[in-house]
């Protein structure tokens, strides 16, 4: 019996275990969300967490901290320059796990593990691109659906 045996096994050794969590928490920082499996994502989702909450504190000490976890020195300044903003005010509940169906080749259920209010963000960088690309157009002289002048 596992009696007060927390955390998961993931069928992997301690040392490909952290590899694969650590890989998985910086995908998530760097990237907003990731599509894993569940298991993988109930297992990386706390550790999301509590970056988020190193990252809110932002001290020294704090940023040695994420920077001995987090495999890319990108990933730790995107943790501390902007996700500890954005989560400033945030009690908890940084991330969210979104189940995705199966998978074609083996069958393995699929889960979104993502950042709340990433979705968000990625709206917003479409509609700026959007927009940017409607100023060229109009700059240019074409406005929407004309054909360019020969």
């Amino acid at each position: 019996m596992r009696h007060k045996r927390s955390g998961f096994k993931l069928k992997r050794d301690i040392g490909a275990r952290n590899s694969l969590l650590k890989n998985l928490v910086t995908s998530v920082i760097e990237h907003e969300r990731i599509v894993t499996t569940v298991p993988k994502a109930k297992a990386a989702r706390p550790l999301v967490e509590k970056m988020i909450t190193l990252a809110k504190r932002d001290t020294l000490h704090t940023r040695r901290q994420a920077a001995a976890f987090l495999e890319t020195p990108a990933a730790v300044k995107k943790l501390f320059d902007k996700l500890g903003t954005r989560f400033g005010q945030r009690n908890g509940g940084y991330t969210r796990v979104v189940r995705l169906g199966w998978r074609k080749g083996d069958g393995a259920e699929q889960a979104m593990l993502e950042l709340v209010g990433s979705e968000l963000v990625k709206r917003a960088a479409e509609r700026a691109k959007r927009r940017e690309e409607r100023l060229k157009a109009m700059q240019s002289g074409q406005h929407e659906g004309d054909e360019p002048a020969e």
